[in-house]
Order: C-alpha cells, then sequence, then structure tokens
C-alpha cells in the first residue's frame, strides 16, 4: 500500500506544476494588469511604466512566473486590489466559512442519499424505490442556481424562517453556545439547498450497488442458509455496496469547497466562493490566481486521497 501512496504523490508534484504554470499563463493573458484601475487616468504614462518595471511586469515571463510560485510556496500571494488586504489573510477569512459549509452539506447528503438509496435497491420496484427514482431524476435535472432561488424565496423571504444573507448574526459574541448556533443556523438553508441535488450520484449507485448484489454467488448461499433476510442485508448486501462510497466522501467534500460559488452567491455567503464572484467582477488577479491554485491543489489532494482509502477497501489496486 506504501508504494501504491507513494507512486500517487509524486504523480501529483507534476500535477501542480503544470496546474500553476497553466494558471500563471491565463493570467498574464487577461487584459490590464495588476495597476488597472489603482491609478488616475491623469497618471502620467512614463510614470505607469516605471511603477510596472518597479513591480517586474516587463521582466521576461519565466522569471514573473519563478518569481510568483517561490512567493506562493511561502504563502504570500501578494496584495489584494480590490479589497486592498494581503490575499493570504483575505483567504484566511473566507475559507473557514466554505469548509465548515461544506463539511455540513456532506453530512446532510449522505444523511439522505444512504437510506434512499440502499432501500430503493432492496425494494426494488416499489412504490418505495418508483417515488426514490422520479426524486433522483428531478433532482439531477433542476440546475442549482434555479433551485437555490426557489429554497432562498420560500423560506428565507416568504416563511422566513431562514436568514437569506452572512454567516454568522451581527448580534451573536463570539465563543459563546448563541455564536456556534448563529452559524450553524446560517447554513442551513444553503446546505440543504445543495445536499437535496448532491445526493443524486450516491443515490443511483446504491441503487444499482445493491441490485446487483443481490444476485451474487454468496448472497444466494446464505439465503440457501436460511439466514434471515434483514441479516442478508446488513452483513452481506449493504457492507459490501457501502463500502466504495467511503472513498468518494473526501472527493465530494472537495468538488463542494471548489464548487461552492452559486450557492454562496445566491445566500450572500461570504466562502471562498463568493470572493471568487467578486474577484472577477473587481478583475483582482491576484485573488483569482491565488483561488483557482489553491483550489486545484485542493481538488488533487482529494483525488490522492481517494485513491489511498480505494487502496485500502479494495487491495487490488495495489498491485496495478
Amino acid at each position: 500500500m506504501w508504494k501504491t501512496i507513494l507512486r500517487r504523490v509524486l504523480l501529483m508534484i507534476p500535477q501542480i506544476i503544470v496546474l500553476s504554470l497553466f494558471i500563471f499563463i491565463l493570467a498574464k493573458a487577461m487584459p490590464g494588469d495588476p495597476f488597472t484601475g489603482l491609478i488616475n487616468p491623469n497618471t502620467d504614462p512614463e510614470t505607469i511604466e516605471k511603477m510596472r518595471i518597479a513591480a517586474g511586469l516587463n521582466d521576461p515571463w519565466y522569471e514573473q512566473y519563478a518569481r510568483w510560485i517561490t512567493n506562493a510556496l511561502q504563502g504570500d500571494f501578494g496584495r489584494s486590489f480590490l479589497f486592498k488586504l494581503p490575499v493570504s489573510d483575505l483567504i484566511g477569512s473566507r475559507v473557514g466559512n466554505t469548509i465548515w459549509l461544506s463539511v455540513f452539506t456532506v453530512i446532510l447528503t449522505y444523511a439522505i442519499a444512504l437510506p434512499l438509496g440502499l432501500l430503493s435497491g432492496r425494494y426494488q420496484d416499489s412504490w418505495l424505490d418508483k417515488t426514490v427514482v422520479v426524486y433522483n431524476f428531478v433532482s439531477f435535472a433542476i440546475p442549482i442556481f434555479i433551485f437555490a432561488l426557489l429554497m432562498l424565496f420560500i423560506f428565507g423571504y416568504r416563511l422566513e424562517w431562514f436568514p437569506t444573507t452572512g454567516s454568522v448574526s451581527s448580534a451573536a459574541e463570539p465563543g459563546t453556545l448563541g455564536f456556534v448556533w448563529s452559524r450553524i443556523y446560517h447554513m442551513i438553508l444553503p446546505a440543504i439547498s445543495q445536499a437535496l441535488l448532491a445526493t443524486t450520484v450516491t443515490i443511483q449507485y446504491l441503487r444499482n450497488e445493491v441490485i446487483d448484489a443481490k444476485q451474487l454467488d454468496f448472497v444466494r448461499t446464505a439465503r440457501a442458509k436460511g439466514v434471515p433476510t434483514n441479516k442478508v442485508f446488513t452483513r452481506h448486501i449493504f457492507r459490501n455496496a457501502s463500502l466504495p462510497i467511503a472513498a468518494q466522501l473526501s472527493y465530494e467534500i472537495t468538488a463542494l469547497i471548489s464548487g461552492s460559488v452559486v450557492i454562496e452567491q445566491t445566500f450572500a455567503y461570504p466562502g471562498i466562493g463568493k470572493l471568487f464572484i467578486d474577484a472577477i467582477n473587481g478583475r483582482d488577479y491576484s485573488v483569482i490566481t491565488a483561488l483557482v491554485l489553491i483550489l486545484g491543489i485542493v481538488t488533487i489532494m482529494g483525488n490522492l486521497i481517494s485513491d489511498i482509502v480505494m487502496s485500502i477497501v479494495d487491495p487490488r489496486i495495489r498491485i496495478q
């Protein structure tokens, strides 16, 4: 197993290098430069050119890349031109909100998907199975931004059950139970909105796995020996069908962290996704490149963790 992990880690290094190079080239291809919008339009062009030279923008691209990636490895992503703050501090103040929202969403996703997928596969072609299949088709077909707006309109504005903006109440005092509850309360609606549409793959996968497992030889043998039906499903079918789901857990968390842009923007939730949209609208290139690089690395790390879990669950992967 350690050889498999080492091979995956070594493979991850060139992926990160290629990713950082690709991000840098795209950033250089964008119109304007870091001084766009920061200086007076009436400023002398020679003064602007001196500023560009002082910042190293006229250096060869490979020198600029080496300087940028060296600073990034030290945690220095430059300064945000839109928020007037160091990019690392700005991201650090938002990343906690996104992580908590993603973890909460994953918990709700599995709390919904696991029982529905397992029961749907067990009671195939029943009214329960047909209801779950219809729900799966509907959740797969609805765009996330439309569903989020509907949830916000119904439960936020009409019924006023949940807050519509922010991550915590301004009246809550940090370090108190009221602060913790306020944070959870602000996450409920966006997390439910995202979780209800994120269950599709897990439900369908579990349903198919349970249906296929019911036809396997060891299940037939257990039934032939007189093992009770409930025990056959709990000890054989459900356990066998649920193991690969553990490998998808890390991948789903990273996917939610990098894919929470729509939810955070819709609910005005101050996380990484909303910061990314604000940076694009404000042409804050230093924030954009830093976020794309970090989210790309997080996704690669998520795939690495998934591979490690799969090598533990399925020993056949270790010898490939």
